[in-house]
């Protein structure tokens, strides 16, 4: 099964809840009127959020990309499985 990486890029995220509205599985909102992408893990070089997901995961996540006005949302494959 194919490995998917979440890119969550909370510097640029507005608050607009979108993913949340298609995704609440994966995303919650944040005291500060934006979400928080669960169980993610802080990259430090990129400061971005990640989490690795299943290929079982994958259209439930692109959705959540799809509806993002700013695009703070990216997934890459990152395997094969």
């Amino acid at each position: 099964m194919a490995k998917y990486k979440v890119i969550f890029d909370r510097e640029i995220c507005i608050g607009a809840l979108s993913c949340f509205t298609v995704n609440e599985k994966f995303w919650k909102i944040a005291d500060d009127g934006k979400v928080d992408l669960i169980n993610a893990v802080l990259n430090k070089e990129t400061n971005k959020w990640e989490l690795i997901i299943d290929e079982k995961d994958l259209d439930l996540n692109k959705k959540s990309a799809e509806v993002c006005p700013v695009t703070a949302i990216i997934i890459e494959k990152i395997s094969e499985g």
